[in-house]
């Protein structure tokens, strides 16, 4: 009885999680005369309408490009820096270590909203506002906190052995980072690229504030279809789906990895 009440509340949680989505997509098949219908409407005829007016206009490809540069730079850059910083943390001792890998999961708590101010007038100030490159720079120091504590449990789990036999064969450090330390974090790696581009794919606030109608991405871009006259739900949600395609592709692609990651990763003192 325990464990059949135990499947059910996760099937009920599943169907909680996917229903917005469901909801979103079925509401990009229809008309805006069908999504304002006041009866409850579970039978329709579905329609790419929506799709296509939103792939015609002239401005998706650019915000598609923009998001993709955002997106795929922001989480090379990340893993770059995260594996470097969380390396040097487990491997050299120097005071306030565990001070400061905690403190980086801290810093992952403050909400993107309150930063969006500060950070328009420093960008301002530094003339990287409305640009790709600022957008890329924010969402690095906005996820290097979680990708270092991430890294940071699964370098520490790797045998310090491996890394001595390594410099014993002549390998240098550069080398022992590369050949041994990396092929063994690879769950790791998996599961913050995924939050990593999720979070730079899918951020709107901060993407709003910081851009223009030449560098804004996808996100906002939904936005536009909300004017003065009301709101273009259809092609909001058919951009909306057209939106969640590839983190959901890369979280399936990566689900195993990502759950060994998150399961794995634990932060040891």
């Amino acid at each position: 009885m325990k464990r059949q009440l135990h499947y059910a509340a996760l099937i009920f949680l599943a169907i909680f999680c996917v229903l917005p989505i469901v909801v979103m997509f079925a509401t990009s098949l229809k008309l805006q005369t069908q999504i304002f219908n006041t009866g409850i409407n579970f039978i329709f005829t579905p329609t790419l309408q929506n799709y296509r007016d939103v792939l015609n206009e002239g401005g998706f490809t650019r915000y598609l490009g923009n998001s993709l540069i955002v997106g795929l730079a922001s989480t090379l850059i990340t893993l770059v820096l995260g594996c470097m910083a969380a390396y040097g943390l487990v491997r050299f001792r120097f005071r306030g270590r565990n001070t400061v890998a905690y403190t980086t999961l801290l810093l992952r708590t403050v909400p993107l909203a309150v930063l969006a101010v500060p950070v328009f007038m420093i960008w301002n100030e530094a003339g990287i506002i409305n640009s790709l490159s600022g957008l890329v720079l924010l969402y690095v120091a906005v996820n290097l906190p979680f990708t270092i504590w991430l890294l940071y449990g699964f370098i520490d789990q790797v045998p310090i052995e491996l890394e001595e036999a390594a410099r014993m064969d002549g390998c240098g450090p550069i080398q022992v980072f590369y050949k041994v330390v990396l092929p063994l974090i690879k769950p790791g790696l998996a599961a913050a690229s995924i939050f990593t581009f999720r979070i730079a794919w899918n951020e709107f606030i901060l993407a709003l504030v910081l851009t223009d109608r030449a560098t804004r991405t996808l996100p906002v871009a939904a936005s536009l279809y909300i004017t003065d006259i009301g709101v273009d739900w259809g092609r909001i949600m058919a951009l909306g789906s057209l939106i969640a395609i590839p983190p959901l592709m890369f979280t399936f692609i990566a689900a195993k990895q990502i759950i060994t990651g998150l399961t794995a990763g634990s932060v040891k003192g």
